[in-house]
């Protein structure tokens, strides 16, 4: 369900989108240049890690300027068994957790890899890391959903500053705490860091890259958040309104054109905005999915349109493929399973210059895989 409120209307139609792609893909053959990409895994990506690492949950995948792939994981999700060599005793001969954060080259081979809960206090490292982004300026930005940070760093892994305290929340209004953030986006152009602060608040939070000073936010629709809204979300039918609150502000992402896309999770939607907050359209997937629900992560093709938005959905275990004039669902990829091109709980994803699409798995499959994208965008 695509859903506009009258007072922008005409605003969506003329402006809005403007510079997307208005081509109805469904019309188009294959191999068109309108035709939505489509995508086989790379299973040969990435290489064997080293040092007997293994990865926990993955909790994000970032795409830098250098097509280099950065990663999140979670250490403590990783079972003794799987943890083997670190138990006190050890149980067997393999394997090691994984640094929290790890960056790899295209080839998919670790460049470099830093956070360590065994050896570092909470204040140096992203405990419970979730949602990264490299910014124009090199800095590593990862929000720690657990305990209501976000964190910048050097890409080197050097602590610079925190936005929010560490396990203290003041709700969806307060101006310096946070409440679960989890994805972050910054601007090229203002170093304005966008938060997706959603696991405890309900709200997108836009702060300072530099000094950190609270900038504004927002709730669903662009109006105030209320973290005391009610709505049964188990009992959704096809004919139930949307939630007026966001239910879990779980991903973000800007478009060159100066709009933010931010998926919320249980909403089994994507709402876009322009950057001040300022409500455009909204796009509803799924919409009787429950648990979890189906918006995960959200990414842009690389095409200098960017006509593409892809929609991470880890209860349905898929990557949806949506045109971004209209947000129309045009295709998809992936279901649920541990073979390769399949997943359990998709939960961080990106794109490469190339289209390429990496996509990282929150459950029990712990891995990230490679989708190469077969036609040209």
């Amino acid at each position: 369900m695509l859903r506009f409120p009258a007072r922008l209307l005409a605003l969506v139609v003329g402006s809005a989108m403007a510079g997307a792609c208005t081509t109805d893909s469904g019309t188009a053959g294959a191999g068109s240049p309108d035709a939505p990409p489509v995508f086989r895994v790379d299973a040969s990506w990435p290489r064997e890690l080293p040092n007997d690492w293994i990865l926990g949950s993955i909790t994000s995948v970032f795409v830098d300027a250098q097509d280099h792939v950065w990663i999140t994981h979670l250490p403590e999700t990783l079972t003794p068994e799987e943890a083997a060599a670190v138990q006190d005793p050890p149980i067997g001969e393999c394997c090691v957790p994984a640094p929290v954060v790890i960056e790899l080259d295209p080839e998919g081979t670790v460049v470099q890899a830093w956070g360590d809960p065994a050896t570092q206090d909470v204040s140096e490292f992203p405990r419970n890391a979730h949602g990264l982004f490299v910014d124009h300026n090199g800095f590593v930005w990862i929000g720690t959903y657990r305990h209501h940070r976000v964190m910048k760093f050097t890409r080197s892994g050097e602590h610079l500053l925190t936005l929010g305290e560490y396990d203290v929340n003041g709700g969806s209004d307060h101006t310096t705490l946070l409440g679960g953030p989890a994805g972050v986006w910054v601007d090229p152009e203002t170093n304005e860091v966008f938060v997706a602060d959603g696991y405890r608040n309900r709200r997108v939070v836009v702060f300072d890259g530099e000094t950190g000073e609270y900038r504004r936010h927002w709730g669903a629709y662009g109006e105030p958040p209320d973290d005391e809204a009610e709505y049964d979300y188990a009992a959704r039918t096809g004919d139930t309104p949307p939630p007026p609150q966001f239910s879990t502000v779980h991903g973000l992402v800007g478009s060159s054109d100066g709009l933010i896309y931010v998926a919320d999770r249980r909403g089994n939607r994507v709402q876009v905005f322009r950057q001040d907050g300022d409500y455009v359209a909204e796009k509803t997937v799924a919409p009787l999915t429950r648990a979890s629900g189906s918006a995960f992560v959200v990414a842009l093709s690389p095409d200098e349109e960017q006509r593409w938005l892809y929609l991470a959905d880890g209860t349905n275990h898929k990557v949806w493929v949506l045109r971004r004039s209209d947000l129309e669902v045009v295709g998809e990829f992936g279901r649920g399973g541990r073979q390769a091109g399949q997943f359990i709980r998709p939960h961080g994803m990106d794109v490469d210059s190339q289209g390429n699409v990496y996509v990282g798995e929150a459950s029990t499959g712990r891995r990230v895989q490679k989708f190469v994208a077969e036609m040209n965008q």
